[in-house]
């Protein structure tokens, strides 16, 4: 289907896209047809919110009530915004955003630090990943589950593969730190570092189970091979966030990308994060949730009567 297809038709379909969890389907086995449920792939996806621009100048009061509105579930709390969340907070206000999430119905999914550990300079570098250590346990406090970092950039005169180790060292660090907390540490594909070959180098260095890729939706995912290439190369490290997008945003594939996504069954959340703000961020905000729900209901869809056709073609039943 047509990007503009679904498009037009999300008005539509958006009232029932969260009512069907289990599809019946009938299966040939042998010859011998056998209905059973199946669990549509990437079903577990849920779409919500960062905070980078979108939300940047609302309280945290009046964030909750937007994500109430437009019947976002998740929030990833940019810090240094309006909301206050940082690492300032005591004890008792730290319990206080908790309950405001929780009475919200809304998930904290965690924080979105611009925490980095590539200068050349050990002594920033230790005080960054003394700062992210701070975000590791405001997130804990505050009822998140992990701390967005960035690699970043490369410099002059230092090679590139010792600004890679470099990194992926102090990833490993904090993994370990984090775990600790129950805070998975998320390197989102960022700067000069966005280049998915580069992010797989680095992670081949952070081989600590809890740091994660965050997909960013980049230009240079792009690049090389292509899309699904560069998907390939670090789906396995991927982590409980993705930042999108707009859903009908002309300059990024994510049509192709929710086919990957869908076929390998991602589990986590797609997050808005979109430097441009509109008019009316709630108005839009509420659009943009509609439009993931029917991009993921008809690509679920998709894949599974591809399914079907190969499991026919396989079993001499081709249609």
């Amino acid at each position: 289907m047509h990007r503009r297809s679904w498009i037009k038709s999300s008005a539509a379909t958006s009232a029932g896209i969260l009512t069907s969890i289990l599809l019946p389907h009938n299966l040939a086995v042998a010859g011998r047809p056998t209905k059973k449920w199946i669990i549509k792939p990437g079903n577990s996806m849920r779409f919500g919110l960062v905070t980078y621009q979108w939300g940047k100048d609302w309280a945290l009061d009046t964030l909750l009530e937007n994500c109430q509105q437009t019947k976002v579930q998740g929030v990833e709390l940019r810090t240094t915004h309006a909301h206050g969340v940082e690492p300032e907070l005591n004890k008792d206000q730290r319990k206080e955003v908790q309950q405001k999430f929780a009475d919200a119905a809304v998930v904290l999914v965690g924080i979105g630090s611009n925490e980095r550990y590539d200068n050349p300079d050990a002594a920033v570098v230790k005080q960054a990943i003394e700062r992210t250590k701070q975000f590791i346990k405001l997130s804990h406090d505050v009822g998140g589950t992990g701390v967005k970092v960035k690699p970043d950039r490369f410099y002059d005169d230092i090679p590139h593969e010792k600004t890679i180790e470099q990194i992926g060292m102090a990833l490993n660090e904090l993994g370990s730190f984090g775990e600790g907390w129950g805070q998975q540490i998320r390197l989102e594909v960022h700067g000069q570092c966005a280049e998915l070959p580069t992010i797989k180098a680095i992670m081949e260095i952070a081989d600590h189970p809890n740091v994660a890729v965050c997909w960013n939706c980049n230009p240079q995912d792009l690049q090389g091979d292509g899309l699904e290439h560069n998907f390939n190369l670090v789906r396995d490290r991927f982590g409980a966030t993705l930042h999108c997008r707009e859903i009908d945003f002309p300059d990024y594939p994510n049509q192709e990308l929710m086919q990957l996504l869908v076929k390998s069954d991602y589990a986590g959340w797609i997050m808005l994060e979109q430097g441009t703000v509109p008019a009316n961020p709630v108005t839009e905000l509420g659009r943009q949730n509609q439009l993931f729900y029917a991009l993921l209901q008809q690509t679920q869809k998709d894949f599974l009567r591809d399914q079907q056709r190969e499991s026919r073609k396989k079993s001499g039943r081709a249609i």
